[in-house]
């Protein structure tokens, strides 16, 4: 109500022997940019997540920069550097594949400064390209732990809201009030989620119940935000303890409400989904991001697959491959089209699903694993130990598929020798590469012969099942 009663925390400067960041925990091109940007006069502050990580002793994942120069400043300075984004606008400074996000100091815009996009009393933000000071730029971001600097001149920690207390304590606290804050940006609470299971800390309780409170808010977020989250949600070994934040936050139901009615009506916190999440966590432990994201959404969509498949055998009828896909389909439908999910992942997903029935049964004789499928079968594999761990199922089998010999691929169809180069767990339809080519024609291929031609759409085929003849 009255601003100059509110506490505003005092500003905490950490020297060089009191914290424990060293520039050889830096890369080299995060170093060459803050080291320009001071050269030429201008603040340089290694910020964010980065910081963060270093005081914990983790290694980031990425390096960010903030400084006073302005966009335009900072693309004179460096010959590979690309502005990009409309509601924040940034600098990526490219250094063959690294890349440095490189973005100008910004304060929270004046009520008269930005656009009324949802209409009176909407809080949510479009744009956000108003410049300010450090301090200011600390004051607008998300989490206490995530507003703290590392000034390259100085080899200072500079901490203007308490971030460093809340990191020694393991708090993950909102920055300014979080009823205000999520409210602005919707997706800052699955990043509260995410963040306090990927370090292992305790979400302060205002900012707990301003998620709990708001989260039908998310709606209002861009997709490909929300799924970027989403598939974040599983890196680091944390699916299990942020998808159950997820699930009693409310989120879940309005970002996956099908899954979350599964989880209700079979045993909400006794669900068979945190068990093979847990086995998902426990599987990919020290991959950290690398898990695909096919297979994070097929482990999370494991146990109602298997239900749905279930239901299909109590009618009397083994379910066929063709059912397998349907039902793998039908359970990932929604997930697929609200999100636009990518056809690649999607797709990897259904047949993960579909070809765990594969691994109940030993491999046919003298099978071996194309070289370019090799990271979809291991994919296959995983998820199919992550079943048999939870559901008590024996293992000689998904053994005997893991030791099959990977062998490289040949140049042309025409080359493949009988059924040993065969796919295992292909991609979507359109990437099957190995498919026949049309027949055109002797005419037909005169006239195009300078152009590769198209290739035939094949149908899928089962580990086990055999090869069918050319028709060329």
């Amino acid at each position: 109500m009255f601003s100059f009663f509110k506490k505003t925390p005092k500003v905490v400067i950490r020297h060089r022997a009191d914290h424990n960041i060293s520039r050889k925990n830096i890369s080299p091109e995060a170093l060459k940019v803050l080291y320009r940007l001071s050269d030429a006069g201008f603040k340089a502050y290694l910020v964010g997540g980065g910081v963060r990580d270093l005081l914990l002793g983790r290694q980031p994942k990425d390096f960010d920069v903030g400084t006073d120069a302005l966009p335009r400043e900072i693309r004179k300075l460096f010959p590979r550097c690309f502005l990009i984004g409309r509601r924040f606008r940034l600098a990526h400074v490219v250094f063959g594949k690294t890349i440095i996000e490189t973005s100008t100091f910004r304060r929270q815009p004046d009520p008269d400064e930005q656009d009324d996009v949802g209409g009176p009393g909407e809080l949510y933000q479009d744009s956000d390209n108003t410049f300010g000071t450090p301090e200011e730029d600390a004051q607008r971001r998300d989490f206490t732990i995530n507003g703290l600097f590392y000034d390259i001149k100085t080899y200072d920690v500079i901490d203007y809201v308490g971030g460093l207390a809340d990191l020694e304590k393991g708090i993950l606290r909102s920055i300014g009030d979080p009823n205000i804050r999520f409210r602005e940006d919707p997706v800052r609470m699955m990043r509260a989620i995410r963040l306090s299971s990927k370090l292992g800390m305790t979400i302060e309780r205002g900012t707990l119940k301003a998620i709990s409170r708001h989260h039908s808010e998310i709606s209002k977020a861009a997709v490909a935000r929300v799924l970027e989250e989403i598939f974040r949600l599983f890196s680091f070994s944390a699916a299990e303890k942020s998808f159950r934040l997820m699930w009693s936050t409310g989120l879940l139901s309005d970002l996956l409400p099908i899954l979350n009615g599964y989880i209700d009506s079979h045993g909400g916190k006794n669900c068979a989904v945190w068990s093979y999440l847990r086995e998902f966590d426990k599987a990919t432990a020290g991959m950290g991001e690398d898990a695909t994201n096919g297979l994070r959404i097929a482990a999370l969509y494991l146990a109602p697959y298997l239900d749905a498949l279930a239901r299909k055998s109590e009618e009397g009828r083994e379910p066929n491959r063709g059912d397998r896909i349907r039902t793998a389909e039908e359970v990932l439908r929604i997930v697929g089209s609200q999100y636009k999910m990518p056809k690649a992942a999607y797709y990897h997903a259904v047949h993960l699903l579909e070809e765990l029935a594969c691994f109940e049964k030993n491999p046919p004789r003298d099978r071996t694993i194309r070289a370019s499928r090799a990271a979809q079968f291991a994919d296959a594999v995983m998820l199919a130990r992550i079943r048999a761990a939870v559901d008590g199922l024996p293992t000689h089998t998904i053994d005997a598929w893991a030791k099959l010999k990977v062998i490289a691929a040949p140049r042309h169809p025409s080359d493949a020798d009988g059924d040993e180069t065969r796919d295992v767990v292909p991609d979507s339809p359109r990437d099957d590469t190995d498919a026949p080519r049309h027949d055109r024609g002797e005419r037909e291929e005169r006239s195009f012969r300078s152009r590769p031609r198209r290739r035939r759409f094949r149908p899928r085929r089962p580990f086990g099942e055999a090869k069918p003849p050319s028709d060329s």
